[in-house]
Parts: C-alpha cells; structure tokens; sequence
C-alpha cells in the first residue's frame, strides 16, 4: 500500500474526528461554557457548514496553488482552529473556532482525494480514493469514541487538544512524506456547481441531504437522547459510539457488494426504510442498554450503508462529472449535518431529547419519497429526458 495515501488519510481521519467527536461531548461543553445543550449544539452545525460551503469555493480559488502547499495550510488553520476551540473561555470564541476549523477542513479535504487520485495510475484510482474516504469513515469508529473516552476520563478541553494532536501528526506526515503533487487543470466555481442544473443529481443530492439532516439531528444530541441507557455515564457512551462506527464501517464496506448485485435503488430503499423504523422506536429503544445496542447497530448499517449506493447512483447519472458529483454529495451531507444542530436545537426545546427520533423521522421519509422521485427521473428514456 502507498504510504502517501495513509498520509493523505491521517488528515482525512483527523477532520472526521473533528466531525462527529463533539457529540458525544456537549453535555460537558454546555455546563462549562454556560449554555444550553441546544446552543452548544451550534458548534457541529458551524463547522459543518463552514466545510461544506466553502470546500467548492476554496477547491476552484485555490487551484493554481502547490498541492502540499494547500494541504499543510488546512492542517495548519484546522490544528489552530482547534487549539482555539479547546482555550475558548465563551461559547461566542467556541463558535468562531469552530468555523475556522471547518475552514481548514474544507481546504484539506477535496485537495485530499483530488491528490489520492493523482498518486496512481488510472486504473488504480478507485482503489486509491476509497484508502483517503477510509480514513474519514474510520474516524466514526475510532476517533470519536476514543475523543469522547478522553472527554469522559477528563474532560472536553483534552477532547479538543486531542484533535488538534491528531491534525499536528497528519500535517507532519504531510510535510515528510509526500513530494511535491502535480496541480491539476483549474475547475472554475461555476463549472463545479453546473451538475446541479440536472434533476437527477439535484434530487440525488437533495436525498443525501435530508437523510443525514434527520440522522445528525439524533447524534448531535445523542449524549441527551441516550442518556437512560448510558447513566450519563461519558465512558459508556464511548462504548455505544464505537459500536456504532464499527457498524457504520461494516454498512459502508457491505454497501458496495450488495450495491454491485442488487443495484443502488434497492440498497437504497431498504437502507432508508430501516432507518426510518429505526428512528421511530428511538424514544422507547434508546432507555436502556439492551435496547440501544441493536438500535445503534441498524444506524450505524444504515446510515453509512447508505453513502456507497448514493456515490453509485450519481456517477451512474453524470459519468462525465464524476469528482464533481461526488464532491457535491459530500457537500450536501455536511449541509445536512450543520441543518440537524439549528433543527435539533430548537427541538430539544419542544420536546424531550429521547424524542429527537420522531423529530428525525419527517426528513428519513422525505429522503424516501425524493430518492424514488430520483430514480424515477434517472429511468426515464434519454429522449424525455432531453425534453424536458
């Protein structure tokens, strides 16, 4: 295995560490700074949109630029940004801090796998990519867990000094391990964001959306929601948080076989559908221990299950734009997560937080209804399509 692309995926580890970690430690965030749990769910929906907006923005302005040039800066703003994050005496700075981390994201990450795939020959491309996302899928299983054990055993501020660790080492990977990469043809903003004029990607995209705008709605909140089960125990949730990344890495790795035989649309539905259930038995599966693990195992199954089949069905409707697609879809998942902090935010204070569920449902069975509207559009003969 090339070296280079473990490097590359170090980082990808680090930011998705950063991504899912503060969920399991705003319980702590919220006494220490003052605020409600709601309010310091805000800092998951600014870092996410912050990556997720200005990762096209910063891909097509920074195009010119070295690529191990770009790929230190964002380590460089992502470590900063978090450092800040753990000394952040106000939620206010907290906020800041976690835009300036996104920021930093959305620098590292497009350039990333744009760089995986420029390390190999053509034919090795896909195998290269998948190595760079692992590291963003791995976190699920790994860094989160171990960043919310750290928060447990002692307390949020560690958490962020050790993401801020994490980004150190990858940016000294990055330094020593990789050579110069070729810069790439410049990919203008417009031409990025030109798959959007076609329906199908649009509702495609729009699925991606409102299934994980419902499914973060739950796990930005998920210290509150499964509190029963936990204890408010911080290490027993680690535990539920590592089981559900071990289960989201076997729905990501399952996904792609299942999709080859059986095809995206099917994969699709049956993953939304379990999701959908899932979600509604929350209020009563998430109250004790023995309930929450099975639960947890069909989120984790489904809600990553689901990415593979999505990538699939996208590249399958816009072959030509395939790295544009896919970087879209990313986008649109971050723009769901950050929508899940407003939503669930406001939620909490309507109803309880083992209800979040029900409140998660409403987006689950939309992303069902646009998904089959999608393939309905991806179906229809090339002539109506070019009618319309």
């Amino acid at each position: 295995m090339d070296k280079r692309l473990l490097v590359l995926a170090s980082g990808m580890f680090a930011l998705g560490t950063d991504s899912f970690v503060v969920a399991g430690i705003l319980p702590q965030v919220a006494a220490s700074l003052g605020v409600s749990v709601g309010l310091a769910g805000q800092l998951v929906t600014v870092y996410a949109l912050s990556y997720a907006l200005l990762s096209p923005v910063i891909a097509a302005a920074a195009s010119h630029w070295p690529r191990k040039r770009l790929l230190l800066l964002g380590l460089l703003v992502f470590v900063i940004g978090n450092s800040i994050t753990a000394l952040a005496p106000t939620i206010g700075i907290a906020l800041a801090s976690r835009f300036l981390a996104g920021l930093g994201a959305a620098m590292f990450s497009p350039t990333a796998t744009a760089a995986g795939a420029s390390l190999v020959p053509p034919e090795q491309r896909g195998r290269a990519l998948a190595i760079v996302i692992a590291g963003l899928s791995s976190a699920t299983a790994l860094g989160a867990p171990l960043g919310t054990f750290i928060g447990g055993l002692l307390d949020w501020r560690a958490t962020m000094w050790f993401v801020a660790a994490v980004g150190t080492l990858a940016g000294i990977g990055v330094s020593l391990r990789l050579s110069d990469i070729p810069t790439p043809p410049p990919v203008s903003l417009s031409k990025r964001l030109a798959p959007l004029g076609d329906t199908r990607v649009l509702l495609t995209l729009m699925t991606t959306l409102l299934t994980y705008a419902g499914l973060f709605l739950v796990y930005t909140y998920i210290g509150l929601g499964f509190d029963r089960a936990t204890g408010g125990n911080p290490r027993v949730l680690a535990l539920l948080l590592l089981l559900w990344g071990v289960s989201a890495t076997i729905g990501n790795l399952v996904a792609g076989k299942l999709t080859d035989r059986f095809g995206s649309r099917h994969i699709i539905v049956a993953a939304i559908i379990a999701l959908g259930v899932d979600f509604v038995l929350l209020p009563w599966s998430s109250a004790s221990i023995v309930t929450a693990i099975p639960a947890l195992i069909v989120w984790g199954l489904g809600g990553w299950g689901l990415v593979v089949p999505q990538q699939h069905r996208l590249i399958h409707t816009a072959p030509a734009a395939g790295p544009l697609v896919l970087g879209l879809n990313s986008a649109a998942l971050y723009i769901g997560v950050s929508m899940s902090g407003l939503i669930g935010g406001a939620a909490i204070n309507l109803v309880a937080p083992h209800n979040l569920g029900l409140a998660a449902t409403p987006f689950i069975v939309a992303a069902l209804l646009v998904a089959e509207w999608a393939y309905r559009q991806i179906s229809k003969p090339a002539s109506l399509q070019a009618a319309e």
